[in-house]
């Protein structure tokens, strides 16, 4: 490892960044470096970044999210670890400006069909327990087993560290304990240390986010569903459908993590006129109210 990259790594380890923001920041100021040659990025140009952010733009036809994490990682490494000054204007690489785009919703049928064509029970659950809590797809890869809580008084699922580094509690609703009990009875979830939920049954390591990506799109494609999205498609569907259960919207964005509640307004406008609540079934308990059909 070299002696800047190093420095970059501790300068976000001090700043309390997440282990994804730093894996992301590193790899991005290291694909910056490969671009010219594999030269060492403090010899870079604003001018040269400014490049290198138009080449993912124009050929590698990267999304502009994707070229915002280009940018805010050399930010990163200008301004907070080689201490260049932040008010010069050709320190600050550009920030694209990112359409806002309305996610493609799963109708509730949709996503008993996602289910069903996901062949393998631990994966199967690992997406159940994402639309059924809200998460992450790197949240709940990183779930254990000491993350639940199924007290009566308390039914919860404890987030570590997600987005911003933050813990927070969300929905255990009894559907989920239920198969969430099955689930670890059958896996032997407390076998290896520290009782990762959806691990690897040779390595006992996690499922990788970039894995169960995969094994989200092979079921979308088997299920027949022709919208595009990702895993992070059911934590949308988990925001609108507990929208049109009737659940506040603070609440909501509670669950969802959300650093300001304007983030969660979003979902107002997906909401269906159409839909109506399953009547006996409790409005957070998501998966209770798949029908088949």
């Amino acid at each position: 490892m070299s002696p800047l990259r190093q420095r970059m790594i501790d300068a976000m380890i001090v700043r309390g960044l997440s282990e994804r923001t730093i894996e992301c920041y590193t790899e991005s100021i290291s694909r910056l470096s490969r671009h010219y040659g594999n030269v060492n990025p403090a010899r870079l140009e604003s001018a040269q970044i400014e490049a290198y952010l138009l080449h993912l733009v124009k050929d590698r036809h990267l999304s502009y999210s994707s070229v915002n994490h280009a940018a805010s990682a050399s930010r990163f490494l200008f301004e907070s670890v080689l201490g260049r000054p932040t008010e010069l204007r050709h320190l600050r690489p550009p920030m694209a400006k990112v359409p806002q785009k309305q996610p493609e919703l799963l109708s509730r049928q949709e996503i008993l069909r996602l289910f069903e064509a996901c062949a393998h029970p631990g994966h199967r659950m690992l997406l159940q327990t994402l639309y059924a809590g809200g998460l992450r797809i790197s949240e709940a890869c990183c779930l254990q087993v000491a993350d639940i809580d199924s007290s009566p008084d308390r039914m919860t699922l404890r987030v570590r560290a997600g987005k911003g580094a933050a813990d927070r509690y969300t929905l255990l609703s009894p559907s989920l304990v239920a198969l969430l009990r099955a689930h670890c009875t059958a896996y032997r979830c407390h076998k290896h240390s520290p009782g990762w939920l959806f691990a690897h049954p040779r390595t006992g390591q996690p499922l990788s986010a970039d894995y169960m990506q995969r094994v989200y799109q092979r079921a979308r494609h088997k299920a027949g569903i022709m919208k595009m999205g990702s895993t992070h498609t059911l934590r949308h569907c988990f925001a609108t459908h507990l929208l049109e259960g009737g659940v506040d919207l603070y609440t909501i964005s509670r669950l969802l993590g959300h650093g300001h509640i304007s983030t969660t307004t979003r979902y107002l406008h997906l909401i269906s006129p159409q839909f109506k609540p399953t009547p006996g079934v409790d409005p957070l308990d998501l998966l209770a109210a798949l029908t088949p059909f």
